[in-house]
């Protein structure tokens, strides 16, 4: 099977998207398959055996000649199936925030993987067609990715922050012309929330195993992440990518800048388990040059949309927030005592210094169309809406400013990975997951039930054609 490349911007960072599906059509799988069974219930949906098949299908193809490297059938099929719900419960939240992909959002992506593969869309639409795949389905799990990084992206609004201080920190230990960059790869040994002592000791013996595996050198590190590793970018070997020191945890960070390339260190005790790291490269980071930048110093009020407030009552609640302002009441105590940004409530709304695109393009429009000392109508972001008041503006050497927008950016990413990975251990152990075997049949131990119980949920088995993600 060929595979289609998607654009990058598209795919969601802790959650790497399954390529398209290959094997049997539709049509093919109904004519053999008439009832498609339940693979797993996921709080008030389902995922179809046939969803699950193909994804686990198209790791097989992706993997064709290297077929060693995946885990056995039965541990590569439970790899598969918590991605895909994760993806599901993402995807739920996101409905829940009214986070949704438009038409045009849907339109970028399809053209920017046809760019990407160098194909027109009538040939991306032929290539989808020989891969047994039909432009509705790819549209859809596009949509499907396009939503789970808005939802990572409001997710970053309002949580996370960095400050100046921690910026000028950063930078005095950076060198002014370069930046050293780690590629990392990590195997995970996962232990549930509050884990009991057996469990933990069962978790230590396993990652010490596998270590043990590398360190003779009877499986490579990225094999071992295959078939062991209980991280979502298992199948991807483990890979974290490039990261500079300011993107990596301080408990291990400088250990890892001592390391020689390919050397493991570990097992770490984490959050979430268990882990190995491996340096799988090192390089030097030029920094980018220039002219004269302009920053802004602002203050906002949040007025978040999430599950709890709608739209129009988000909306209505900003309206008087704006009528109060324009009645001369004080911003900086308006926002310490009506915005949800839990971050800069506390600074009275205080977003310090920052560049035209530190917030998003729309957020910088905003603050760039104002003069100092003036305040913005309530205008709407991803996270909710906003009013934001313009303090002051200044201009720096783009060096400089590049330099600091970097650092900046890279203990961003590394906090957010840190509390988005959080955030989705959380929004697993509150799920009802249901996983059901070969037959449909729940493989969760029945537990005894008074006439006043309800099972959560008795979910019907639907018809081959319905919706699936990959």
């Amino acid at each position: 099977m060929t595979s289609i490349h998607r654009a990058p911007r598209y795919l969601a960072a802790l959650l790497p998207v399954l390529l398209l599906a290959g094997g049997a059509s539709a049509q093919d799988a109904a004519a053999l398959q008439p009832v498609d069974r339940i693979a797993a219930v996921v709080n008030e949906d389902v995922i179809l055996r046939s969803e699950l098949d193909r994804a686990i299908a198209n790791i097989r193809a992706q993997y064709a000649g290297q077929a060693t490297q995946l885990p056995p059938a039965d541990v590569l099929e439970r790899q598969v199936l918590e991605r895909l719900v994760l993806l599901r419960l993402q995807i739920s939240r996101a409905t829940d925030a009214g986070i949704t992909a438009t038409d045009q959002d849907l339109e970028r992506a399809v053209q920017g993987v046809a760019q990407q593969n160098g194909m027109s869309i009538d040939q991306l639409r032929e290539r989808l067609a020989q891969d047994g795949m039909s432009f509705t389905d790819f549209r859809n799990s596009l949509r499907d990715e396009i939503i789970t990084q808005k939802l990572r992206q409001s997710f970053a609004q309002g949580r996370i922050n960095v400050s100046e201080a921690e910026v000028d920190a950063a930078m005095a230990n950076a060198s002014a012309t370069a930046t050293q960059q780690f590629h990392l790869a990590h195997i995970l040994v996962g232990t549930p929330e509050a884990a009991s002592p057996e469990q933990i000791a069962i978790a230590q013996k396993k990652i010490e195993g596998v270590k043990g595996l590398i360190d003779r050198g009877e499986m490579t590190f990225a094999a071992a992440a295959v078939r062991y590793s209980d991280s979502p970018n298992a199948l991807e070997g483990g890979d974290l990518g490039w990261r500079s020191a300011n993107e990596i945890p301080p408990s291990f960070a400088s250990a890892i800048q001592q390391m020689q390339d390919g050397q493991v260190i570990g097992p770490i005790r984490g959050p979430s388990g268990f882990q190995l790291l491996q340096l799988v490269g090192t390089r030097t980071q030029a920094a980018a040059g220039g002219d004269k930048v302009t920053q802004f110093s602002a203050r906002q009020i949040l007025v978040r949309v999430d599950d709890k407030t709608d739209d129009a009552a988000a909306k209505a609640k900003i309206d008087t927030l704006a009528a109060r302002l324009a009645g001369g009441a004080e911003f900086a105590k308006l926002a310490s005592e009506d915005s949800d940004d839990a971050t800069t409530r506390r600074r009275g709304g205080d977003l310090g210094w920052f560049g035209a695109d530190t917030y998003g393009t729309a957020f910088g429009m905003q603050v760039a169309a104002l003069s100092d000392g003036q305040t913005s109508a309530p205008f709407k972001t991803d996270a909710g809406w906003v009013i934001v008041q313009r303090n002051a503006s200044r201009e720096i050497a783009a060096g400089d400013e590049n330099l600091r927008a970097q650092v900046r950016e890279t203990i961003g990413r590394r906090k957010l990975e840190e509390e988005w990975d959080r955030f989705l251990r959380e929004t697993r152990g509150e799920a009802y997951v249901d996983v059901r075997n070969e037959q449909g049949k729940s493989t969760q131990p029945e537990l005894p039930q008074t006439e006043k119980e309800k099972p959560k949920m008795a979910p019907v088995e639907r018809p081959e054609g319905s919706r699936a993600v990959f």
